[in-house]
């Protein structure tokens, strides 16, 4: 099984709030792959500082059910300090669940692939630095590069 994660971080020390949730997240499976860290503007119209952003591979032997590692997730975000705020506001870590497998699963607080997934150039990015370039969205069918393409620069994106 294979999942991948996207990290992101704009408060505090960020490097190191990315490097903490990759030590929790290794409690789900073995880390494969970790991308490049991209520092981008924040997305969603809240003014607030500049993000860090990653993305992790992780693999396990057996199947764990995508609603358990939402809530493994929720738990690691809160114990690094997460606060709640307002609807992608500034937060000091946050773990998006963006694929398991190739699988399509919509529930009513979890949706992999990640909704957002093709119009987030700051994920869309640093994914591509772990994921297959043949790899195609189970549900849109387009590659990384076709949906990075579909959308427009953003002022910052720059890998440290």
């Amino acid at each position: 099984m294979q999942i991948y994660f996207g990290l992101g971080s704009n408060l505090g020390d960020r490097l190191k709030n990315l490097r903490d949730a990759l030590e929790k997240i290794k409690s789900l499976g073995k880390i494969t792959s970790v991308s490049g860290i991209y520092e981008t503007k924040a997305w969603g119209g809240v003014v607030q500082p500049d993000f860090l952003n990653a993305c992790a591979k992780v693999e396990r032997e057996n199947f764990i059910e995508p609603l358990e590692i939402l809530r493994a997730v929720k738990n690691f975000e809160n114990e690094l300090g997460r606060e709640k705020s307002v609807r992608w506001g500034p937060r000091k870590i946050d773990i998006d669940i963006l694929l398991i497998d190739d699988i399509v699963y919509k529930s009513s607080v979890l949706n992999v692939p990640h909704i957002s997934l093709p119009e987030r150039l700051f994920v869309l990015v640093p994914l591509k630095d772990i994921l297959p370039s043949a790899w195609r969205h189970p549900e849109n069918k387009k590659t990384l590069q076709e949906m990075i393409e579909a959308l427009p620069p953003e002022d910052v994106i720059q890998k440290l």
